[in-house]
């Protein structure tokens, strides 16, 4: 069965990075970044194009999952409970098996990340205490496997990530 992985957590968790290195590392694996399955321009706020995003994925995801040369995918995504639950639900249904991931990280880590980025030009403070704000609403989650990214280098977090799902 084919395996697909989301990654979820708050901006500069480092979702994307471990993403793309999961996938490197498995092979054979396919990468969706859920912030770019959509790009206006002017941006629009995610809560306006949610719906076309959760389209783009899921029809992606079918096509790699009808691709015989993709056994896994990838995907990260900023998604808090109601989208989390109707996203890996359609996926569900497309015969993959299904982990979620949660990445967290301290305050304090994700305020040295946010100030090291010198790439994003969204990377403000203003968007740092919203990050701040969404983690600490995702550290209440239940539905997903927690992984504190905080003092770990990008190849351990996408190991942990891997071997979880050897195990599970």
């Amino acid at each position: 069965m084919k395996k697909y992985i989301v990654i979820n957590g708050t901006m500069g968790a480092g979702k994307s990075v471990v993403g793309r290195r999961i996938a490197e590392l498995l092979g054979r694996a396919a990468f969706i970044d859920g912030d770019f399955v959509i790009e206006m321009h002017p941006h629009i706020d995610h809560t306006e194009t949610f719906d076309i995003q959760r389209d783009n994925i899921v029809h992606m995801s079918k096509n790699y999952y009808n691709f015989d040369k993709c056994d896994s995918v990838v995907l990260s995504w900023i998604m808090g409970e109601a989208r989390a639950i109707k996203t890996i639900s359609e996926i569900s249904e497309l015969n993959y098996k299904t982990y979620h991931f949660m990445l967290t990280c301290s305050k304090e880590s994700l305020t040295e990340r946010w100030h090291q980025d010198d790439v994003n030009d969204w990377r403000t403070d203003e968007n740092l205490n919203m990050a701040i704000e969404i983690l600490n609403q995702f550290n209440k989650r239940t539905d997903c496997i927690f992984i504190d990214s905080s003092d770990l280098s990008v190849d351990e977090v996408a190991n942990k990530i891997i071997e979880r799902t050897r195990t599970a």
